[in-house]
């Protein structure tokens, strides 16, 4: 059971850096640092996209608008802090204790 866990925080973590990255192209790509026109810049896009989409698209309906400025990944960040925190606080510990 540890195991498993500890696999799910990993996942976790993995996300929280995918939503990172994803935060940071979006500026990059906004700001015409980076350019989509380029092949390997589209296609980490679109890869990025997909693995976000499906957790950012329910938390921005029901996200007030905000004149453009997109506050789902924040949302998103302190929903995988709260699991984790979860995870670490109640369901480890009893994990340990039960010696599952």
């Amino acid at each position: 059971m540890r195991a498993v866990l500890d696999i799910i925080l990993i996942l976790l973590q993995l996300y929280w850096w995918v939503l990172l990255i994803m935060i940071i192209m979006s500026w990059l790509i906004s700001f015409n640092v980076i350019n989509t026109r380029n092949q390997f810049v589209a296609t980490v896009w679109q890869v990025i996209n997909q693995l976000t989409d499906p957790v950012l698209k329910p938390i921005r309906r029901f996200m007030p608008n905000f004149s453009g400025l997109d506050l789902s990944p924040l949302i998103a960040f302190l929903l995988i802090f709260f699991i984790q925190s979860i995870i670490g606080y109640y369901i480890y510990p009893a994990v340990i204790r039960a010696g599952i």
